[in-house]
């Protein structure tokens, strides 16, 4: 039987200032829902304990970080499911939209592909050329920002221009 991992009080609300912060600093929002986002920080900060990393606290993690950097908060399907339902699967994020009462929360598909596919996807990974590249990069016009996504950010995480001033780089 595994022993009890302790989280206390003190460090959930250090870590969840901290995520606060950070968040609004880089132009993403925590869930307002302060007893359920204090609640996923929590799970973060026991995964934290058991596997020495932040796994997605609604997910259930191999404990083989390798095979979860996919799902290390914050994950690797947080921009698109914000993108598309305004809030990650987790609903540790959330949109603009959802923060100021316009959008409301539902269900979310996991985006996360199975074991099985993952291993497919990692075994025909090669160094790609540019025309094979399965994303589009997005390049910030103000401040050179790249990232590869379907869409450009709601806001650039560097200088916080809005989604319209990126432009398809690649």
């Amino acid at each position: 039987m595994s022993e009890e991992i302790k989280v206390t009080a003190e460090e959930v609300d250090a870590l969840h200032t901290r995520l606060d912060q950070e968040a609004e600093a880089s132009g993403y929002h925590l869930n307002p829902d302060v007893e359920h986002t204090k609640e996923l920080v929590k799970g973060l900060l026991t995964n934290e304990k058991r596997y020495a990393y932040w796994a997605c606290p609604c997910r259930l993690a191999s404990g083989v970080k390798e095979q979860d950097l996919d799902i290390i908060c914050p994950c690797d399907y947080r921009d698109p499911d914000l993108s598309e339902y305004g809030t990650c699967y987790c609903a540790l994020y959330v949109s603009e939209e959802v923060l100021k009462g316009e959008k409301k929360l539902g269900s979310i598909p996991e985006r996360r592909p199975s074991l099985k596919d993952r291993k497919k996807a990692k075994s025909k990974s090669t160094s790609p050329d540019i025309s094979s590249l399965s994303q589009t990069v997005w390049r910030c016009k103000v401040c050179g920002y790249l990232c590869a996504r379907e869409e450009p950010p709601g806001i650039c995480p560097i200088c916080k221009a809005k989604k319209e001033r990126f432009e398809r780089f690649i």
